[in-house]
């Protein structure tokens, strides 16, 4: 495995180079553009995935896992969106399938705690301090998350946003709606 001074080493020398000659010479087979690629794109997945995630390591755990994805799934990028949409969806999708298995596992854990204790305090749960903002947007429903995330946090047009997230632009606007709604009551 590549040591991050290795990748940043590695980003620098593709800055030059345009991504999307990268992507297409990565699809044919060229071992050495997609490595390229990676480096150059590895700083913005981990950065998307911190802003969906909130723990460095959960998402050096996602941005290892989409770059492992790239490695399979390069072929069927069709060039109908920009790479970097493409790649936001990608980075979305694998930190929404972590977030799913965490989870899952808590509920495992969540459920041996009550057979063990016989009740919980969930209220206790309920007091807990909000740390920062992104932490209550990351408890808001997927959608609205995704929104904010993508509009608020990476500074996405709502346009931008729609195409990434496969919805009309209004749907957009009526997520962020929602979440501005929703983050009102949770603060």
């Amino acid at each position: 495995m590549t040591d991050e001074a290795t990748l940043l080493k590695e980003a620098a020398a593709a800055d030059g180079q345009d991504v999307e000659a990268l992507v297409v010479r990565a699809q044919r087979g060229d071992q050495q553009a997609f490595n390229r690629l990676i480096a150059s794109q590895y700083h913005f997945i981990f950065r998307v995935a911190f802003r969906v995630l909130g723990h460095k390591s959960d998402a050096e755990d996602v941005t290892q896992t989409v770059c492992l994805r790239l490695a399979t799934s390069l072929s069927s990028f069709d060039r109908r969106a920009s790479f970097t949409s493409w790649l936001y969806r990608v980075t979305m999708n694998v930190a929404r399938d972590f977030l799913r298995a965490q989870m899952r596992r808590k509920r495992l854990v969540d459920g041996a705690a009550v057979l063990a204790s016989e009740h919980v305090d969930a209220e206790q749960d309920a007091q807990r301090p909000v740390e920062d903002i992104w932490a209550v947007v990351r408890s808001l429903p997927e959608k609205q998350r995704d929104a904010v995330i993508l509009v608020h946090g990476e500074e996405l047009s709502q346009e931008e946003a729609a195409r990434i997230m496969s919805c009309k632009k209004v749907t957009v606007a009526w997520h962020l709606h929602n979440a501005r709604k929703a983050l009102r009551d949770l603060l």
